[in-house]
């Protein structure tokens, strides 16, 4: 018989999984799903970087946070934001301690797969109209076929000004779509490894087919497309190049299962991380340690440019606090700051699909519901790409968590050979600060429509919390 009574004391050191659901109380339950709400909210609100950073700047604001280049001192308790490109973010909430015992960061990018428009994308093409794409990270080029697509973006006109673009959002827009073969005429295609059967160069969007009048006019039916876009924008065809135009999922964050236990949505790599670690800074006051939110650019595609975490646009928000909070804060504080620190890469991980068991190790890949999943090591194959952290610093957030209540678990990407993947952590590590990649686990990472558990997004913002709390 399988009783507590009658167990082997033994039992009692096996690690062993636990569900968040089986754990929380029917009041928790209510603020999980409350939670999952705004959420949601988040989600369709913010499909690009730019538009997350907006969201995140009005919350900051309306939590008293304020914009670092407008402070000319700090103190402890006070809370600041900065902002660079509209693309990456640093906040911060002063604490008791000097900065140069070292702060408490979470770390997560808001940048997901998607297609970008080409720098000259309208052509024309027996008698139909299409814009050129490239595309943004790693994805599945066949899922982004026959999907109602929306246009998100800001264009930059030849006179400085710029016009913000949301086409496909509202329940009257027009939506855009990558043609698939029908499968009548598709034996060759569907012969293809499916790496090779959509080309990258044939994620086309069609965007119209209405000529213009004239039928002598060379081109009239992409000219009738700008057109449209001259009397409703005041668009050319070259402000294309000095646009940014991205296409992604039409659809809104919807919940998933008649017990509606999951959130489905585009962009929860890393978004689902992003907005906890975001709610989490916005609940600190008056820490011991400065607690530091990052958002940053970029992840998908190596973290490079200056909004991606390659970039000095944290190292140099820092310095900027520290000048604020001591006259005499040098670049050697600089230095001891961000090595005495402690940060969380908060970055997605595999949930196990038990329709897709061959390509993971079950004894170390996370579960939906099982709680925030701590991840010591990411990267490819021999661990090439990834931080590992170090032990002590694995044993400090295992002790944290349970000493909050925090319901955790640990994950990996894949069996070792299959494949693997990277966050943000090692570019963090390289400021000599302790790292530890940790969040939610996610079914169809990458995909247009990724599904995660609330109870784990929930307990992401309770982790992420506790952290930026801690001593």
């Amino acid at each position: 018989m399988n009783t507590a009574k009658e167990q082997h004391p033994a039992a009692r050191l096996a690690c062993g999984r636990r569900n968040v659901w089986d754990l929380l109380s029917a009041v928790e339950k209510n603020q999980t799903m409350a939670f999952a709400e705004e959420y949601k909210q988040f989600l369709d609100a913010g499909k690009t970087e730019r538009e997350v950073i907006t969201i995140s700047e009005n919350l900051l604001k309306k939590a008293g946070f304020r914009n670092l280049p407008e402070c000319t001192s700090l103190k402890p308790g006070d809370k600041v934001y900065t902002i660079t490109r509209r693309k990456a973010l640093v906040a911060a909430v002063l604490g008791r301690n000097p900065l140069v015992e070292g702060l408490h960061l979470l770390g997560a990018h808001i940048d997901s797969p998607r297609l970008d428009l080409k720098p000259l994308p309208l052509y024309e093409e027996e008698e139909l109209v299409f814009l050129k794409t490239h595309y943004y990270g790693g994805i599945k080029k066949y899922q982004w076929l026959s999907i109602p697509l929306a246009l998100h973006g800001v264009v930059v006109k030849n006179d400085g000004s710029s016009i913000q673009v949301i086409i496909g959002e509202n329940p009257g827009d027009p939506v855009f779509t990558v043609n698939d073969l029908l499968p009548h005429l598709a034996k060759d295609q569907m012969e293809k490894k499916m790496m090779d059967a959509v080309p990258g160069e044939s994620l086309n969007i069609l965007v119209g087919s209405i000529p213009l009048q004239d039928v002598e006019l060379k081109e009239r039916f992409k000219l009738a497309v700008l057109d449209l876009l001259y009397r409703n924008y005041g668009l050319v065809e070259e402000d294309f190049v000095s646009a940014e135009l991205e296409l992604v999922p039409a659809w809104p964050a919807r919940d998933i299962g008649l017990d509606r236990s999951f959130v489905g949505g585009y962009g929860q790599d890393d978004r689902v991380c992003a907005y906890t670690a975001l709610r989490a800074c916005l609940d600190i006051s008056a820490p011991e340690r400065t607690a530091v939110l990052v958002l940053a650019d970029k992840e998908e595609i190596g973290s490079t440019g200056n909004t991606g975490m390659t970039a000095a646009f944290l190292a140099n928000a820092i310095a900027e606090i520290g000048s604020r909070y001591s006259p005499y804060f040098s670049e050697l504080d600089l230095r001891r700051t961000l090595a005495n620190s402690r940060a969380l890469s908060a970055d997605v991980n595999v949930a196990l699909d038990p329709n897709y068991v061959d390509v993971i190790e079950k004894r170390n890949t996370a579960r939906v519901g099982g709680g925030l999943v701590i991840t010591k090591y990411t990267g490819t194959r021999g661990k090439s790409g990834t931080n590992d952290a170090h032990a002590e610093m694995v044993a400090w957030v295992r002790q944290l968590f349970n000493r909050s209540g925090i319901i955790w678990q640990t994950g990996e990407l894949g069996k070792v050979d299959q494949g693997g993947g990277g966050t943000i952590a090692h570019f963090l590590a390289a400021h000599g600060m302790d790292v530890l990649d940790c969040g939610v686990g996610l079914l169809g990472m990458h995909s247009p429509f990724e599904v995660a558990s609330k109870a784990d997004i929930y307990m992401a913002y309770k982790g992420y919390r506790a952290f930026l709390a801690s001593h």
